[in-house]
């Protein structure tokens, strides 16, 4: 069988097996930058939650507009100013850092560790989501979303598990800041209507990839971390 042909029915029995829809972590954003000194903290956390298992996806959005003080965060995106703006039109409040939002549901100072851990308890107690799955073969990445109810956008986070930062000026000028998962893109792959679709794109820039299934509201419907292809695939291919 060919790779290709591989990859696609691994992840069709991947999205398609009975439970799967149960598996899946809840997806914690952190809204962050090197420029904000009440943002370590906030960091830190995230930190501790990537290393705790694979229950929680944490991922560190660092925003632009920080950037007009003395230090350009050279993480801070655009897109990741943009969704923090997108989450704010929905919550009816204003953009601030750290701002922590849990399952596209519900949002929090990031460094409120014991009242971000509540909200994510709350959020593994939800009902079943929609199965995911992200593959890499060579400079592609193959996605399957399966079937469920309701409509959404399939988006591609590119992310870099640690970074160590020293920061020369603004208001954290001399701190040495350890960052966790630092989304270095994101990327919009297409609609999904309910029924299972397959997506492919190219490897984006990070050092490795999520995938999240993201209604119109904002709820989180899916996600999933890039996997390495499965035992059975590279068995197959060497056959």
């Amino acid at each position: 069988m060919r790779p290709a042909a591989l990859i696609c029915a691994a992840l069709l029995l991947a999205t398609d097996r009975p439970g799967a829809a149960a598996e899946r972590p809840v997806v914690v954003e952190l809204f962050t930058s090197q420029s904000c000194s009440s943002c370590p903290p906030a960091e830190a956390l995230i930190g501790r939650l990537a290393h705790e298992g694979a229950e929680v996806l944490p991922l560190a959005f660092h925003v632009t507009y920080w950037n007009h003080l003395d230090w350009r965060d050279p993480y801070s995106l655009p897109t990741a100013t943009a969704r923090q703006d997108a989450y704010a039109t929905r919550f009816g409040g204003p953009t601030y850092t750290p701002q922590a939002v849990v399952d596209g549901q519900a949002e929090l100072i990031g460094s409120d560790e014991a009242g971000l851990r509540a909200v994510i308890a709350r959020a593994r107690s939800a009902g079943p989501s929609v199965p995911v799955t992200l593959v890499r073969e060579g400079t592609r990445i193959a996605a399957r979303v399966g079937a469920g109810s309701g409509a959404g956008r399939v988006l591609l986070i590119g992310f870099d598990p640690s970074h160590t930062s020293r920061v020369l000026r603004g208001e954290n000028a001399g701190r040495t800041l350890e960052q966790a998962n630092v989304v270095r893109s994101i990327q919009d792959l297409g609609p999904w209507s309910g029924a299972a679709a397959a997506f492919a794109a190219a490897v984006p820039e990070g050092e490795t990839a999520a995938l999240l299934l993201q209604a119109s509201d904002g709820r989180i419907l899916g996600a999933g971390r890039l996997a390495d292809r499965p035992a059975e695939m590279a068995r197959d291919e060497r056959r």
